[in-house]
Parts: C-alpha cells; structure tokens; sequence
C-alpha cells in the first residue's frame, strides 16, 4: 500500500504463496491468496479510500512538521 501510495506502477508480493503452496497445495495458495486481498481491502478501507487510483501521497502525510 505504501509503495502504491508513493507512486510505484507495481509491487511484489515476495514468497508467501510458496509457503502456502509446500504446505498444502492449490488449496493453500488459494487461501493466501485470499487472506492477501482481504487484508489489502481492509488497510484501504482504513485509510479512507475505495480504489488504487486513490491511493496518493497524501495518505502518509509526509510533509508534517509538528
């Protein structure tokens, strides 16, 4: 979300989904999978915003000086 949120065009989930794919197959990537975009829709919901488009600098508030 941050690296989205600071202009990245795209980002890498890493090797979760080889975890879940040794330890119990298509099922287990599955489940991440799902688990993955279920936490992705809950820290957008979070932080106030519906679409990736939304997503901007701004969120982070990088400027502040208090």
């Amino acid at each position: 979300m941050k690296a989205l949120s600071l202009g990245a065009k795209a980002v890498g989930g890493g090797r979760f989904y080889l975890f879940a794919l040794a330890a119990a197959g298509q099922a287990g990537v599955e489940r991440a999978l799902s688990l993955m975009k279920d936490e992705i829709e809950r820290d957008m919901r979070l932080m106030g915003v519906s679409t990736i488009a939304e997503l901007s600098r701004k969120i982070y508030d990088l400027d502040r000086t208090d």
